[in-house]
């Protein structure tokens, strides 16, 4: 029964987890193997929650790959260490069995879903591709500063990119990454309008003239799964035919690695910096600056500054007070002079 309720509600959108009808289904055939062996070797001091222990923990081990946490779990439910080496040799054997047909359940479940899920490792044959050879053969879909409503909603229908790179051309016409913008930034503009205009060229976002026309509460991330749709917004042909001014709505800094980098390296900074996006470029020819660790050390710098700073005042402080001590020294005995002259 809990294995054909486990089989029904798994990946449906009901709160029912697999790890209690696991403990459940693999302790019913631990036990029936404890039965099995009590009646077929006549032995009746076994103990058969021994057998439905170790069962319930290898059926955990093979289907969710837990080691070392299981382990502790188990022995926490029984309170005995003298069954400890049989559950971790129980959770080893499952685990090694199960690594060699297929993933671990819920690894297979991210894949089935169409999850990106990365391992905590890169794959030995990554040491040697570029990230040049990982973007592939396709074009790159990116917007321009000054974009064409109706080229972005064009855009948004064709894919299902998250991230648009935003390119602009310098006077001489090269193109040059200005920054990366999102898929539901862009929607957020197609659906509030007050951001359109009837000039192609760019406005200044640093001029006085433009204000902030959006909540930040618009631009974050929604409580459904859903999200906007590019279907749900309306536009007539007027608005298709106005410009957006991508600049104020960019993000201006984006992780950029060159085109040469280790793909490996390249894995390692998604896994550890949680990105979603990564630009690929041609390798720099020019080095602008350095940093170091010593760099980064930007709080400590400044109140060694600062102390540098209180030090040096205080020391003029005292300097300015033995100046003023020794000058009213000297004028003292003058002073008393006339003073005593006119009396």
């Amino acid at each position: 029964m809990f294995y054909t309720l486990a089989v029904l509600t798994f990946g449906t959108a009901v709160p029912a987890g697999q790890f209690v009808p696991g403990i459940m289904i693999g302790s019913t055939y631990g036990r029936l193997v404890g039965m099995f062996v009590v009646k077929y070797y006549k032995k009746p001091n076994i103990e058969e929650g021994t057998y439905a222990l170790l069962g319930a923990a290898s059926f955990l081990g093979g289907s969710m790959r837990m080691t070392v946490s299981l382990c502790v779990i188990m022995v926490e439910i029984t309170n005995n260490l003298k069954l400890l080496p049989l559950i971790m040799l129980v959770l080893l054997m499952s685990k090694a069995v199960g690594d060699v047909f297929n993933e671990g359940l819920y690894e297979e479940q991210a894949r089935l879903r169409g999850i990106p899920l990365l391992e905590s490792r890169p794959k030995y044959e990554m040491r040697n591709m570029t990230a040049k050879e990982a973007c592939g053969s396709g074009r790159v879909i990116s917007l321009p500063r000054v974009v064409k409503v109706s080229d972005v909603v064009s855009i948004l229908q064709s894919n299902k990119h998250n991230g648009f790179p935003v390119i602009d051309h310098t006077r001489s016409g090269e193109s040059l990454v200005i920054g990366l913008v999102l898929r539901s930034h862009l929607l957020v503009i197609l659906q509030s309008k007050v951001d359109f205009q009837h000039s192609p060229l760019p406005s200044d976002p640093r001029g006085g003239d433009r204000s902030i026309r959006h909540d930040s509460h618009e631009f974050a991330k929604p409580v459904s799964s859903k999200g906007r749709s590019i279907d749900d917004i309306h536009l007539s042909s007027d608005d298709l035919e106005m410009y957006i001014d991508l600049a104020p709505f960019l993000n201006p800094s984006p992780y950029i690695v060159p085109e040469d980098m280790s793909l490996a390296k390249v894995y390692n900074l998604f896994r550890q910096l949680g990105l979603r996006h990564l630009f690929v470029v041609p390798r720099p020819s020019r080095v602008l600056g350095l940093i170091t660790r010593k760099d980064l050390l930007i709080e400590d710098t400044e109140n060694v500054n600062t102390l540098e700073l209180q030090s040096t005042s205080v020391r003029n402080r005292h300097h300015n007070k033995r100046l003023m001590t020794r000058n009213s020294d000297v004028e003292r005995p003058l002073l008393n002079g006339l003073l005593v002259g006119s009396e």
